[in-house]
Parts: structure tokens; sequence; C-alpha cells
């Protein structure tokens, strides 16, 4: 989608954003797990049932009523299923990098695999009534509508 702009509303060029599925409790997992061993700060958070996650993915053109796949932004490109995982996994310092390496699998295998998790998510791992907020510890890291101070503040990630 052409909007004129380079990137999604209130993400910078440099900014690298996931996107989860806030009432998965396997997402929000994943997301304390971002929150615990990104120590650089490298990635910002947003649910998909947010506001600006919505935004975020109207304008990749993607639908706001899925949630099938963790998203990767990274300024004005867009990363799903086994490769967000793997380009997230890459930012991180070892052991965690190693798991980087699955990119060696076709990517074709590994989607096929993601999605099977990804499917079943909800019947293994359960799901909670409605988005978990984060703590205030934790709500830094959550991207926010409309605090472009916020994300230049971010830009030199």
């Amino acid at each position: 989608m052409d909007t004129g702009q380079a990137c999604a509303p209130n993400v910078g060029p440099n900014d690298r954003v996931v996107l989860f599925d806030g009432v998965c409790r396997l997402c929000g997992a994943w997301a304390k797990f971002l929150i615990r061993f990104d120590r650089r700060r490298v990635f910002k958070l947003a649910t998909m049932q947010s506001d600006q996650g919505k935004r975020i993915l109207e304008w990749h053109g993607l639908p706001t009523d899925s949630g099938e796949s963790m998203i990767l932004i990274e300024g004005s490109h867009m990363y799903a299923k086994s490769s967000a995982f793997i380009r997230v996994m890459a930012r991180f310092p070892l052991p965690w990098k190693l798991a980087s390496v699955v990119w060696l699998i076709p990517r074709v295998i590994r989607d096929w695999l993601y999605d099977r998790v990804a499917l079943n998510r909800y019947a293994i791992f359960g799901k909670h009534q409605s988005c978990v907020l984060p703590t205030p510890d934790h709500e830094r890291r959550f991207l926010v509508a409309d605090e472009p101070d916020r994300r230049r503040s971010n830009a030199h990630l």
C-alpha cells in the first residue's frame, strides 16, 4: 500500500517492531522472552489487537483480525512466520543467536512447521480472555501510537 510514507505510522526507518497475538499465551510468553533478553532494547512490541498494531497491519496490507503469525517490522520491511523468528533471534547474543540457524531449512518447510504450531497454539497453550496489559516496567517496551518524540529517541537502535 502506497501511503506516501516509507514506514508504517509511528515506525521509524531504524525501528524494529514485533507484532504478536495479545490473547495467545504462547505469544505472551514470547513477548516476555523478548523483554527479558533484549537487553540492548532493539525491539519494540505491539499486540495485533491494539490500535497501533492494527494500523501497522493495515499499512502493510495485512488483515487485522487474523493473528496467525508473529510479524516483524524493520523500518519499511515486513517479515512473517519463521522469517520473522529468525531475524529476531539473529539479533540476540549467544546462545539465543544459534536458533537463527534454522534459516538453513527451506522456508516452505520452516513455515509449514510454524503454521502447525500457530494453528494449534490456543489448544496447546491456551488463551487469555483479553489482551494482557504490560506491567509498568514492561510498558515502555511497547510501541505507543502518536508519540513521535518517543519513536525518534529509539531511532539509534
